[in-house]
């Protein structure tokens, strides 16, 4: 047998999917990884995005990205809520992600997510990963009166 760093191509993804598929199968769980993306644009032009996948019972939050120069003007908040709204009645159970400390802890909180823990680096606090989580049916009617819902 030989073990070696690869590309992540389709053989090895259907490989993956396969090989989850049947082992939760076996186990009574859906494991329905289904990736998603959405996108901020203007005129045509990205302008941000979040990524992510669901899975079993969660949406997860792979990445989040504000281009330069449009950071500050709620786009990242848009782009979440956007995942928000589009998977509240998936009959799924919540919302995770991670960031670092040097990122956008803070922004998270504000966005009504509660903070699981936090693994800290023993060598560089800016590299301290928070664990995030938001539960579907919590209260959002403070977002919405602050216009901070999709689309505003």
């Amino acid at each position: 047998m030989n073990i070696c760093m690869t590309v992540r191509d389709q053989q090895l993804e259907d490989f993956i999917q396969t090989e989850f598929e049947g082992y939760e199968r076996k186990y009574g769980v859906a494991f329905c990884r289904t990736p998603f993306a959405f996108a901020a644009k203007e005129q045509g032009e990205v302008v941000g995005a979040v990524t992510g996948f669901c899975s079993v019972s969660e949406v997860h939050i792979s990445e989040l990205v504000v281009k330069e120069g449009w950071r500050g003007k709620g786009i990242g908040g848009r782009l979440i809520r956007a995942v928000e709204d589009d998977f509240q009645d998936a009959g799924l159970s919540h919302i995770s992600l991670t960031t670092y400390e040097y990122q956008a802890p803070s922004f998270y909180q504000k966005l009504g997510f509660e903070l699981e823990f936090v693994r800290r680096d023993r060598k560089n606090e800016k590299w301290n990963k928070y664990y995030f989580v938001k539960y579907f049916g919590a209260d959002r009617k403070g977002e919405r009166e602050s216009g901070m819902g999709r689309g505003k």
